[in-house]
């Protein structure tokens, strides 16, 4: 037996504008919809749930190995110096 239960959400306007145009581009309706995208959060399908929250990869760069060996105090010293 499936129970429905009506309730009330206050919904930003853009995204509730949002939720019509894809309802309607998608031929469903905006219930369905926002069911089905809160069944993916509460899933745990972070990917799924919150795209926008993704950071993209951090970039790497080659720096041609340490000069110096930075827990001798002195060497680190003559390369600040230039000596």
């Amino acid at each position: 037996m499936v129970f429905h239960m009506k309730t009330t959400l206050n919904i930003d306007d853009t995204v509730m504008q949002r939720l019509r145009e894809e309802a309607a581009r998608r031929g469903t309706t905006m219930s369905q919809l926002v069911e089905a995208g809160l069944r993916r959060v509460l899933a745990g399908d972070p990917e799924e749930a919150s795209p926008g929250r993704r950071l993209p990869a951090l970039p790497r760069w080659r720096s041609g190995g340490a000069r110096v060996d930075l827990a001798d105090r002195d060497a680190l010293y003559e390369v600040m110096e230039g000596r």
